[in-house]
């Protein structure tokens, strides 16, 4: 009788910390302690508007070229195009402000600008090659752009050893930048945005991922489930 009850005890206090990873920000650099509503959104950071992890000053510098959020060059191998760099802006406001990556938030240890990050969410299809169709005629020096870079001027720079070459070249495949860009932040699907098991990084209206968040914990949740039993 009492490991039945430490079962439904287990189980309990499982959904509970499912229900918080539904509406939770990462402990990072530039999030909010919980998520709340913002009406100012700057542009494409503008659909998290009725709840987010950014602040509007977050989500005007997701913007900007050099912004002081990371200090993090885009046109590292000459100019970016517009075409590419929405996808990086939509990627810095879904990073930012997204208050549904419960599931995928992971402690990072020794880390001085963050204690959590992402790790292995489900992008759409669609997402992953839009990305890549956009950016494929841009250059870049690096697979992984999280580390490894020359930031002695204050900015991100290519190392000395890192020569920019095509960005098919780097990334052959959407599959192959979704997933190294971030150093997995991200994992490529074969699922569209239709299906409910996929993030989408913008969206109109109704925030979709909520969601598919959900079904990833409800899945966690009964795979512990029968591992208790």
């Amino acid at each position: 009788m009492m490991w039945m009850v430490a079962i439904l005890l287990s189980a309990l206090s499982s959904i509970s910390l499912s229900e918080e990873k539904l509406n939770m920000c990462m402990d990072a650099k530039h999030h909010k302690t919980v998520p709340g509503p913002e009406g100012q959104l700057y542009l494409q950071c503008a659909p998290w508007k009725e709840n987010a992890c950014c602040t509007a000053n977050t989500s005007a510098e997701a913007h900007e070229d050099n912004s002081y959020l990371y200090n993090f060059n885009w046109n590292h191998c000459g100019a970016m195009s517009n075409r590419c760099k929405k996808h990086f802006i939509q990627d810095t406001c879904f990073y930012e402000c997204s208050p549904h990556l419960g599931p995928w938030i992971q402690e990072v240890a020794n880390h001085n600008w963050r204690k959590e990050r992402i790790v292995d969410v489900p992008l759409s299809q669609e997402d992953c090659h839009d990305w890549w169709e956009d950016c494929k005629k841009e250059f870049t020096c690096k697979s992984n752009w999280h580390t490894g870079w020359d930031w002695s001027s204050g900015i991100n720079k290519c190392p000395a050893d890192k020569k920019c070459r095509k960005w098919t070249d780097v990334y052959p495949t959407p599959k192959d930048m979704c997933e190294q860009i971030w150093s997995n932040s991200y994992a490529y699907t074969s699922y569209s945005k239709a299906s409910g098991r996929c993030m989408q990084l913008w969206f109109n209206g109704t925030n979709p991922n909520k969601k598919v968040a959900q079904y990833y914990l409800n899945n966690a949740l009964q795979n512990q489930s029968f591992a208790l039993i």
